[in-house]
């Protein structure tokens, strides 16, 4: 991660930057609960394969199932904790891929 370092402080230099980041926390403690209890509701899930993956050694793992979470919300989940901790394309960039590549394969090479 210390290679991410200099361009997380670019970034994070920029007032909008911050904005957008603080939107975003926003809408996730506010207007997309509301979706997501609407949907619920409703029985809506999300009906396209999901990919789950998450750091073993992060807040996720000790507080979340997080397979059991997206299954009460989607039809088709799969994913597993990658032994790192919340930044996965930092800390685990090869396992990363490896599991992206492995669940858009099918995809990819499905014949259009």
């Amino acid at each position: 991660m210390p290679d991410a370092w200099p361009e997380y402080v670019r970034h994070f230099s920029d007032p909008a930057t911050i904005h957008a980041t603080c939107e975003d926390y926003r809408a996730a403690a506010t207007i997309d609960l509301d979706h997501d209890t609407a949907d619920i509701k409703e029985d809506r899930k999300v009906t396209c394969p999901l990919l789950a993956l998450w750091g073993a050694h992060g807040i996720v793992e000790r507080c979340f199932n997080p397979l059991e979470e997206w299954q009460r919300v989607a039809t088709s989940v799969s994913g597993k904790a990658l032994p790192c901790g919340h930044y996965i394309p930092e800390e685990a960039p090869g396992l990363l891929v490896e599991e992206l590549m492995s669940f858009l394969k099918p995809e990819l090479t499905r014949k259009v």
